[in-house]
């Protein structure tokens, strides 16, 4: 197959019959957040590089190897999102959002962009919806993100999965951590891949998250960061595991933790599921006190997660979760000649004003590649229109799953359909 006819590697088309699972789920997303105070915000697909460059990290591996950048034709370096945060930043300090009353919720869902291997649930055009707090300091307010979080995956349908929370601290405790870090990688030295070996001045930490299988092995046995948390992240992280004890949200502590991302502070935290096998993190997120004033923004906190839309679909359909089908066309109206090509149109304009899917042919098609094309779509009930059933009025209307007929009046066209489709749903549940 020639290439302008295939996808690009690492993209996929999300096609009707899946598309109604993608949607159905990005419903439940923001429906629940709204329960929590959270308002949609939309930013570019785009920003320039700087934005993720100094937010991200330029020692992770999403800025080293995998954004998409380029120079558009003013000569400025444009960047594709890798991710939401940093843009969503960008946009509340731009518009002063944080300026107003606190603490700021909003949501998003967007597609990203990364140079990766492609893989079962990873892709380098994805989807995430996620959610950013601006402005809450306490620990009730990261357990009220983490909580938010699972209320969503339980919502879509997610049962096995499992919370691991860390902290890692502030700016000021870890300094000493880096120290130790560095001490400890020093020694094992020679052992690193390179970019590893790059990061042991500039950032250790990024060590800690390497998918190098050497420097894995290595980091296993590295100090972890909550034995050198000060006294404020450590009575921070106290409280935030007493409040979700308080909500009843059920956690591991995991000290290896930290996150790809640079801007991280304190809190951070992941939902795994063991259903699409190595890929298993359905939801990462934490606290990232800094991000707003290294932007140019008020001193002011922040927090938030975001989940992955194919990683979620996958792990949905690896559980055999019920996910809603597509919509099936009410009622097909097949039609024998002009006069009732015409009828058809007016008739089906009315049941779509009512709300109602309505279909008549409008590819010149004869009687019976009509009743075809009703089958393949699965259309629930058919009419066949010809000069008798315009004359008289009223025309039979077949249950194309029992095929019983019922005889209508096409005035009433609309009621006799909801009464054959509630008698059909009550006979469903009998």
């Amino acid at each position: 197959m020639a290439e302008i006819n295939r996808a690009v590697k690492g993209t996929n088309d999300i096609l009707p019959g899946l598309s109604e699972k993608y949607a159905y789920l990005e419903s439940k997303m923001f429906e629940t957040a709204s329960l929590y105070g959270f308002r949609e915000i939309r930013v570019p697909t785009f920003e320039h590089t700087e934005v993720f460059v100094k937010n991200v990290g330029d020692t992770t591996d999403i800025v080293q190897k995998e954004m998409y950048t380029f120079l558009d034709k003013g000569g400025r370096s444009i960047t594709l999102r890798p991710e939401l945060t940093a843009g969503t930043v960008r946009s509340v300090i731009e518009h002063g959002l944080v300026n107003g009353a606190l603490p700021l919720k909003v949501c998003y869902l967007g597609g990203c962009y990364r140079y990766e291997k492609p893989q079962a649930g990873r892709l380098r055009e994805f989807h995430q919806f996620g959610v950013e707090c601006f402005g809450a300091a306490s620990p009730a307010a990261d357990a009220e993100i983490i909580s938010l979080a699972k209320q969503i995956l339980c919502e879509i349908g997610i049962k096995n999965i499992a919370l691991y929370i860390n902290s890692i601290g502030c700016s000021e405790c870890r300094k000493e951590y880096s120290k130790a870090l560095k001490e400890y990688f020093r020694a094992n030295i020679d052992s690193l891949c390179d970019t590893c070996k790059d990061r042991l001045e500039r950032n250790p930490m990024r060590i800690l998250d390497c998918k190098n299988p050497d420097c894995a092995k290595i980091a296993a046995g590295a100090p972890v960061v909550i034995d050198y948390l000060c006294d404020d992240c450590r009575e921070h992280f106290e409280g935030v595991k007493a409040h979700l004890n308080a909500a009843g949200v059920d956690f591991t502590v995991n000290p290896k933790i930290v996150r790809g991302l640079d801007y991280y502070t304190r809190t951070v935290f992941e939902f795994v599921s063991n259903d699409i096998g190595a890929q298993s993190t359905v939801c990462g997120g934490g606290r990232y006190d800094g991000l707003v004033k290294s932007m140019g923004g008020p001193d002011v906190p922040a927090l938030g997660f975001a989940m992955g839309m194919e990683r979620l679909v996958l792990t949905l359909q690896n559980t055999g979760a019920d996910l809603p089908e597509a919509d099936r066309c009410d009622l097909f109206i097949a039609t024998l000649g002009e006069k009732a090509a015409m009828k058809a149109t007016s008739l089906c304009a009315a049941l779509r004003a009512d709300g109602f899917e309505a279909g008549v042919d409008i590819c010149g098609r004869g009687l019976k590649a009509q009743m075809k094309y009703a089958d393949k779509i699965g259309a629930l009930y058919t009419i066949v229109l010809g000069d008798n059933e315009i004359d008289s009025g009223k025309a039979k209307i077949k249950d194309m799953e029992t095929g019983i007929e019922t005889e209508i009046n096409l005035d009433n066209l609309s009621d006799s359909l909801m009464e054959l489709k509630l008698n059909s749903a009550y006979a469903e549940n009998e």
